[in-house]
């Protein structure tokens, strides 16, 4: 429960962050996705019902706070949590190229559905404009994020584990 309370601190920190702070600072063309990073950590970490648990809570701060459809970025969310969880099988604590890969792909997939719900039905069809001004910089932009949050996220979550076995 302690972990879980935890979590969704976090989860809460990285949306305040991310919504309040990042577009603060004036020399940043791009912001990093942090509550994606966190979803599919909590995924790919924790499993399957973990990561559509924590996606449900990522993707219902973003629908309150953005005008749209309730449960477009629920949707999103919740299914990246699950299609992380798969990939528990293959985690390591100290492998950091699938986690740099899944984050690559994940914000592909991500930016992919935000242009073909929000841009292509209106008939905005220059995707080379959202490509290259957004995709491209967002990208970069959250994977290398993903080397910094991915660290931290691991500490926590060994320090979170040793305080659990401690108080067994």
């Amino acid at each position: 429960m302690k972990r879980f309370l935890i979590n969704v601190l976090l989860l809460v920190l990285a949306f305040t962050i991310q919504n309040c702070v990042i577009p603060l600072i004036p020399f940043l063309s791009a912001s990093p996705n942090l509550l994606l990073i966190l979803t599919f950590s909590f995924g790919f970490i924790y499993g399957k019902e973990a990561g559509m648990y924590y996606g449900l809570v990522a993707g219902i701060l973003l629908d309150l706070f953005y005008s749209g459809p309730f449960g477009f970025f629920t949707l999103l969310f919740v299914n990246v949590g699950y299609f992380n969880g798969i990939c528990t099988k293959y985690y390591y604590e100290d492998y950091i190229n699938l986690p740099l890969v899944m984050s690559l792909v994940n914000e592909l997939i991500y930016n992919v559905y935000i242009y073909v719900f929000r841009f292509l039905i209106r008939n905005r069809l220059d995707i080379f404009y959202y490509v290259r001004e957004i995709v491209i910089p967002e990208t970069i932009f959250t994977v290398v994020t993903t080397l910094l949050i991915y660290r931290f996220f691991l500490f926590t979550n060994r320090r979170l584990e040793e305080m659990e076995n401690r108080r067994d």
